[in-house]
């Protein structure tokens, strides 16, 4: 039985399942424009680049100037694994930051990260300028400020087609409403976490935005803006940004050691487990049946949260556990046999 259970725990690294959240793959790679090569420079943009991790790593805007940084921030050279620089336009010092390192020393300064496993984030943006109203689509020309500021935020944006239908539906009261109904329905075939919805409008030479944002049942909302479409982008990727952040990054001394259980496990779940717990630790202790154990480090508020991006539903504490093989009576006369040890009883109990 102990051979099967290897087996089938074997078996499931190798699976793999596409799920809402997405694996950010250049989280540790910044990008900043820059006028020039010249050392006085490239030492400026990195030192923005370092700013720019430093927030995308932790939601927090006061992070960068924490004491514990001071010595990375004095020579960030210490965590870059390498930078180079791209012709543009815009002209950009590219920074590849050290993911170990990097993490090592935020956490030395007493800072929590957010992991790279985000959740997937739908946009419906509408801009309306003096050239008329235009729903930004996947693959124009008006979506490359969103994806780069999404990028240089640390969010993983996806753009609707923005064909005739969702024209009809993304709408500018549609957009602003405080009712998500419309949008849904037309969001279901991207099949993304959250739904952002965003008014942007010039004026006078300048760009504002009201936006919206739902993640279950998390409701945002605020206003930007921006001397262009780019920093107008920027302002509200970086908005929203920090409005998540809180949700999957916990503060420090939050967190501790827990049990966790989740149940209705099997090949292709068991792939998506892994990688949402990655951030945590995660030590797999037992597997009994579609049952699964682990020993995992993290406050219970974020594993909520980094839990519902695959849809995982909490179990009530009052809720009896699964149950388990019946306790056999001793005969008379007999020699009573060592009762197993009691199973570790998980604080925090999950099903698909």
């Amino acid at each position: 039985m102990r051979f099967l259970k290897c087996l089938f725990v074997g078996c499931l690294s190798m699976v793999s399942l596409t799920s809402h959240a997405e694996t950010i793959k250049s989280l540790y790679q910044v990008r900043e424009p820059v006028s020039s090569q010249t050392p006085e420079e490239r030492d400026q943009a990195t030192q923005r680049a370092l700013d720019t991790l430093v927030l995308r790593l932790t939601g927090d805007p006061k992070a960068a100037q924490n004491p514990g940084l001071a010595a990375v921030r004095k020579d960030p050279q210490q965590i870059i694994s390498q930078f180079g620089y791209d012709a543009g336009p815009p002209q950009v010092l590219k920074v590849d930051f050290d993911p170990a390192t990097t993490e090592q020393a935020l956490r030395r300064a007493g800072l929590a990260v957010w992991g790279a496993n985000r959740p997937s984030i739908l946009g419906w943006w509408l801009n309306d300028s003096a050239e008329g109203s235009s729903l930004v689509g996947d693959g124009q020309a008006s979506a490359t400020p969103l994806r780069r500021a999404a990028q240089h935020r640390g969010l993983p944006l996806r753009l609707p087609l923005a064909d005739l239908d969702e024209q009809i539906v993304a709408t500018a009261p549609n957009l602003e409403s405080a009712d998500p109904a419309p949008l849904r329905g037309a969001s279901d075939r991207y099949n993304a976490d959250a739904l952002l919805a965003v008014h942007a409008r010039e004026e006078g030479g300048q760009w504002q935005a009201k936006w919206r944002l739902w993640l279950g049942d998390q409701k945002e909302a605020g206003s930007v803006q921006g001397a262009d479409t780019a920093a107008l982008a920027d302002a509200v990727m970086l908005a929203v940004s920090q409005r998540l952040a809180p949700r999957f990054v916990a503060k420090p001394g939050a967190s501790s050691e827990q049990l966790l259980e989740v149940q209705g496990m099997n090949l292709e779940r068991y792939a998506t487990l892994g990688r949402l717990l990655e951030p945590f630790g995660a030590r797999l202790q037992s597997v009994d049946g579609d049952r699964v154990l682990y020993r995992v480090n993290g406050s219970s508020d974020q594993l909520r949260a980094q839990l519902s991006l695959a849809k995982l539903q909490e179990i009530p504490a009052g809720e009896a556990p699964a149950p388990t093989a019946p306790v056999q009576p001793v005969a008379v006369g007999s020699t009573p046999t060592a009762a197993p040890a009691l199973a570790p009883t998980p604080q925090l109990r999950f099903r698909w």
